[in-house]
C-alpha cells in the first residue's frame, strides 16, 4: 500500500519547505515566531511523554500510552482549534491536552489510579480520554449535532487510531455525521500499528478512502509535518463552520514507542521499519527547517530546553505529590444526582471498611450511619 498518493506535505523530512498552492494559504500566518513556538510545543510534548514513561517505569504510574513520533499530528491539529471547539480524544492525545491547557497533574491522574477521570471537560473544552476504542467518535458526532441545534459555528473534533476504524462505533458515528451534515472532524492518527496488528491488515486501501463510502470528504496528510497537519485541520474546520459537514483526516505518522508501557513492540515490529521512520522524526524536521531559515539560535534552543525541563519537573512533582483518594471517594461523581441504589452500596462498603477496626475511610454522611 503506497504511503505517498495524495499525501499533503509542506515540509520534507530534511526540513525543506515545499510550495503547495492549495494549502499554503492556510498557514500563511505562520511566520518565524510561530514556527519557533511550534518547535517548542513539539519538544515540550515529547519531554512530557519521556517523563511520564519514566514515572511508569519507576512505579509512580500504573500505565502510560506513549505518543513518541506522533507529536506533529497532535500539535498541528491542536493548535488549529478555536477555544470554543470541543475535543473528544482517545487515550494517546496527551499532546492535544497540553495544547488545550489541561493541567499537567490532571493528565496523569487516571494513569496513577487516583481518579476515574482527569479534569473538568468544560474548563478546557476537551472531554477526558476515552479508553473504549472508537466510542469518542459517537460522542463527538452527538455534540456536533447539538452545535447545529444551537446555531453555533464551533466544531467537534474527535481523535482515534487506525485500528479504531474497524470498530462499529466509528462507522456508526460517520453514518450519523454524514446524514445530518454535522460539524465534526474525524482525525485518524494512522500510526501503522493497532497494538500488534499492522495497518495493512486493517485496510487494503488508504484509510482516508473509506470516508467516501459514507459521503464524507477526506484529506490525507503527512502526520509528521506539523505545518501540513495544521493546514489540513484548518481546511476541515472551516468547512464545518460554514455548513459543509464532516471531514475525515488521515494523518500518516508512526508510533515510535510501544502501544502502552505494558507492550513490547520488538516482538512484532521490524527494527528496519523503525529506523526508516526515525528519519522522518517530526521534531527533527522542524529543527532542520529552523536551521535553514537561520532561526535556531542558541537563545532559542536554550529557551526551548528550559521550558521542556520546567514542564517535566512540574509533571513529576504533581504526579508524585498527588494525594491518595479516600476510600469512600469511589462513590463520588458516579451519578449526577444521589439515588437509593448507590446509597445502599455506599452504606455496605462503609460498614465493610469499619469492620477492619479503622473507620477512617467511612467519613461521609452515608458512611457514618
Amino acid at each position: 500500500m503506497s504511503t505517498d498518493r495524495n499525501l499533503i506535505q509542506l515540509v520534507t523530512p530534511a526540513g525543506e519547505r515545499i510550495s503547495h498552492p492549495e494549502f499554503d494559504p492556510w498557514v500563511k500566518d505562520i511566520g518565524d515566531e510561530q514556527l519557533c513556538s511550534l518547535y517548542e510545543d513539539l519538544t515540550v510534548i515529547r519531554r512530557i511523554d519521556v517523563e511520564a514513561t519514566a514515572l511508569q517505569r519507576q512505579g509512580e504510574l500504573g500505565l502510560w500510552p506513549p505518543l513518541l513520533g506522533q507529536e506533529a499530528a497532535q500539535v498541528g491539529s491542536g493548535r488549529a482549534l478555536r477555544e470554543d471547539d470541543f475535543v473528544f480524544s482517545s487515550y494517546r492525545e496527551n499532546g492535544v491536552a497540553y495544547c488545550r491547557g489541561v493541567d499537567l497533574t490532571d493528565i496523569t491522574r487516571v494513569w496513577r489510579g487516583t481518579a476515574s477521570s482527569g479534569w473538568d471537560p468544560y474548563t478546557v473544552n476537551m472531554a477526558t480520554p476515552q479508553i473504549i476504542i472508537g466510542a469518542q467518535t459517537l460522542h463527538a458526532t452527538g455534540y456536533a449535532m447539538g452545535i447545529q441545534n444551537d446555531g453555533a459555528d464551533s466544531v467537534a473534533v474527535t481523535y482515534f487510531g487506525d485500528g479504531a476504524t474497524s470498530e462499529g462505533d466509528v462507522n456508526e458515528a460517520m453514518v450519523f455525521a454524514a446524514s445530518f451534515q454535522a460539524p465534526v472532524v474525524f482525525f485518524c492518527s494512522n500510526n501503522h500499528w493497532a497494538i500488534s496488528e499492522p495497518v495493512r491488515l486493517q485496510s487494503h486501501i488508504q484509510i482516508a478512502d473509506r470516508a467516501a463510502g459514507f459521503g464524507i470528504p477526506s484529506l490525507r496528510v503527512d502526520g509528521n509535518d506539523v505545518l501540513a497537519v495544521m493546514a489540513a485541520t484548518r481546511v476541515a474546520l472551516d468547512r464545518a463552520r460554514h455548513g459543509g459537514g464532516p471531514t475525515f483526516i488521515e494523518a500518516v505518522t508512526y508510533r515510535m514507542g510501544p502501544h502502552t508501557t505494558a507492550d513490547d513492540p520488538t516482538r512484532y515490529r521490524d527494527a528496519n521499519e523503525l529506523e526508516d521512520w526515525a528519519a522522518k522524526d517530526p521534531i527533527l524536521r522542524v529543527k532542520a527547517l529552523l536551521e535553514r531559515k537561520g532561526l535556531l539560535t542558541d537563545r532559542v534552543q536554550q529557551h526551548v530546553h528550559d521550558k521542556a525541563e520546567s514542564v517535566a519537573r512540574e509533571l513529576r512533582s504533581g504526579c508524585i505529590g498527588m494525594p491518595d483518594p479516600e476510600p469512600m471517594d469511589i462513590f463520588k461523581h458516579v451519578y449526577s444526582e444521589p439515588n437509593s441504589w448507590l446509597d445502599r452500596q455506599q452504606d455496605h462498603y462503609a460498614r465493610y471498611l469499619a469492620s477492619f477496626g479503622d473507620p477512617a475511610g467511612a467519613t461521609s454522611e452515608e458512611g457514618a450511619r
